[in-house]
């Protein structure tokens, strides 16, 4: 801030500078004037020139330090109040800016609440026909066309499920509910879900789970797993996909191992990334690029650390790193 405030008086300084210059300059040459005391006076001058920049610049830049370690969060009351003629030009300014975006931002967070309740209600109310079509579909007697049908609902359903919880990621920690869950309970219905699919594929689950109880937010929880088991099932055939869990440094973790096509090296960076589907398979349309970073924003938020160790052409592994009871007063406290 010093080096600013004399950039910002340097002409001042520089004609205060010259002018002594000057007295001295005529002082050399006038024989008749004496040249000490000139000397004298321009260093009792020079002091108090030093001692009224320092004292102008305690006054002129506490405005301005304000400012810039504003953290610029529209709270007003941060800003220190102007002093001088120009600063409270700039408080104005500010005042006004602030108060335009303080309203752009209500309007657009009210937008936003908006289109969010519009599409979940829209969601909700897809749900029931395909509801209903689930059930036309377990009435029709031909084994192949009940199978194709069963899994073209299943991407529909599991589409829609993605994108109703797209929409709920953003208020997240006003839907969370930590409890005691049963990880075997919570696995079931899941695995239920991509039955058909599995069968079509050849796929089986060895399911091995030495910590059965885990305490996290149920929906949350088996929104993640959903979206990892149905990675695993979708980049794999005729091989199974094993699920366990383990404490290992007072954490518990979940291993979701499969052994399809694995992940390129070149893509592991990249695979939570919002959209990102594949460089190696980059013409598959049926990936949407959004299951693996949404999971990755949801155990954010439940801070939960997932990771993955892949080899290509071998297969791949998801590890949920739990946290402790400990740290879940973080969320709680949200």
């Amino acid at each position: 801030m010093i080096k600013r405030f004399i950039m910002e008086r340097r002409s001042w300084i520089i004609f205060y500078l010259v002018i002594h210059l000057l007295i001295v300059f005529v002082a050399f040459l006038d024989s008749t004037i004496p040249l000490k005391p000139i000397l004298y006076i321009l260093f009792l001058s020079f002091l108090l020139f030093t001692i009224f920049l320092y004292i102008r610049y305690q006054k002129e830049t506490r405005f301005f330090k304000g400012l810039d370690e504003w953290e610029n969060n529209l709270d007003l009351a941060q800003i220190p109040h102007a002093e001088s003629p120009f600063e409270e030009i700039i408080e104005k300014s500010v005042y006004k800016q602030t108060e335009l975006l303080r309203n752009q931002s209500n309007h657009h967070q009210l937008s936003l609440e908006d289109e969010k309740d519009q599409l979940l209600a829209w969601i909700h109310e897809v749900k029931t026909p395909l509801t209903a079509m689930n059930l036309m579909i377990d009435r029709i007697p031909d084994e192949k066309t009940k199978a194709s049908l069963t899994n073209e609902w299943l991407r529909v359903h599991l589409l829609l499920d993605q994108q109703l919880h797209q929409k709920r990621l953003y208020f997240i920690e006003n839907d969370l509910f930590i409890e005691k869950i049963d990880l075997h309970t919570l696995l079931v219905p899941e695995i239920k879900t991509l039955q058909s699919w599995c069968i079509q594929k050849g796929i089986g689950f060895d399911i091995n789970l030495s910590e059965r109880e885990i305490l996290s937010d149920a929906k949350w929880i088996a929104f993640i797993l959903r979206q990892l088991l149905t990675n695993a099932v979708k980049y794999s055939s005729h091989s199974d996909i094993y699920i366990k869990s383990f404490k290992q440094n007072d954490h518990i973790i979940i291993d979701i191992q499969d052994f399809g096509r694995g992940i390129d090296p070149r893509d592991m960076t990249r695979i939570f990334e919002k959209g990102f589907t594949s460089t190696s398979t980059h013409q598959d349309h049926s990936a949407t690029g959004m299951g693996l970073y949404l999971a990755k924003k949801a155990a954010d938020s439940l801070l939960i650390q997932l990771s993955v160790q892949s080899t290509l052409g071998v297969g791949t592994t998801f590890s949920l790193t739990l946290p402790t009871r400990n740290e879940f007063v973080k969320i709680t406290g949200m």
